[in-house]
């Protein structure tokens, strides 16, 4: 996968919205935020293919970890989300050995702002809680610039969140919305057929 250096000012970020970005710099642990519940995603896709009327427990629900980013050589702090961690691991404390110190190289796929959802829950800040990606109110509160990357697979750390939550591929379902429709159709027609016609 080919990755662009992110030379870019804020106003043309959004023309790289789901391309990768190369970046260095380093983590500010002590300002992570968390954006869930959310399952994780593995290949693209939910883990979990349970149901409302399923018995089985969720193990897969967690959060995303999104950690302050100093760039090397440039006064900037951008926003990456470095993955998903389970609801147990949610506390920094409790993957220590996950928290990567010192300079690094990242590649995330750039991610620009989200709606809040129809029934979506407001945003905690003051628990440093989100539901979905406000960028603004997340910037602020982490003295960052309004830059958010999503780390890519690349980089999973050993016992540190599971990168690569990003969907970028869409469900294509538009033949079974075909058949669906025409099979009604199909069977309206039929019963007004039965009904007036015959």
């Amino acid at each position: 996968m080919r990755s662009y250096h992110l030379y870019l000012c804020l106003e043309d970020i959004r023309a790289l919205e789901y391309r990768p970005v190369r970046v260095k710099g380093e983590f500010l642990h002590d300002k992570e935020l968390y954006i869930g519940p959310r399952s994780l995603l593995t290949e693209g896709d939910a883990s979990t293919k349970s149901s409302l009327i399923s018995s089985k427990t969720n193990t897969n629900q967690g959060y995303l970890v999104v950690t302050p980013f100093k760039l090397k050589d440039r006064d900037e702090t951008i926003l990456v989300n470095r993955g998903w961690v389970p609801v147990q691991n949610k506390n920094a404390k409790t993957r220590e050995n996950g928290q990567v110190k010192g300079e690094v190289n990242v590649i995330g796929v750039v991610r620009t702002e989200e709606n809040r959802p129809t029934f979506s829950m407001k945003n905690k800040p003051d628990s440093k809680l989100f539901f979905y990606r406000d960028l603004p109110t997340m910037a602020k509160l982490t003295h960052s610039d309004q830059i958010y990357l999503d780390a890519t697979n690349d980089f999973d750390i050993p016992e540190g969140p599971i990168g690569g939550q990003t969907r970028v591929s869409l469900r294509n379902e538009h033949l079974s919305y075909i058949l669906t429709w025409f099979s009604l159709s199909a069977a309206t027609g039929y019963m007004w057929y039965k009904r007036f016609v015959v």
